[in-house]
């Protein structure tokens, strides 16, 4: 199982991102997948996730309304389109697929936002 993520960069506040999460070896349709961040000093934590189950999402309060995930089945890869980008999105973003007990991280993409 391979989860390769892309797409970071540095981008001033305002701009915008959009992360990309291939996937080998997992079926995307049947495994949720998520995107995490860690920030220097701070724990890894939730930004996105999309539900195998029913295709619901999930936002972390600090980024509803500015990012997006997205799933493109056909091509095993999922996205997170990050909008309005604020200094404190600073991390490195990582994703994750999971199912039951099994879970899959992939390595991170750096995401700097700054001026």
């Amino acid at each position: 199982v391979q989860l390769q993520a892309s797409g970071g960069g540095l981008v001033q506040p305002g701009g915008s991102l959009r992360l990309s999460c291939a996937i080998s070896g997992l079926a995307l349709e049947k495994n949720n997948i998520g995107w995490f961040r860690q920030a220097p000093g701070k724990q890894r934590e939730r930004v996105s996730c999309t539900s195998s189950d029913d295709g619901s999402a999930y936002y972390a309060d600090s980024v509803k309304g500015r990012f997006a995930i997205s799933r493109d089945n056909a091509k095993n890869t999922v996205y997170l389109q990050m909008n309005s980008l604020k200094p404190e999105d600073t991390a490195v973003h990582y994703c994750r697929g999971s199912r039951g007990a099994s879970v899959y991280w992939g390595q991170g993409t750096q995401v700097t936002v700054s001026s």
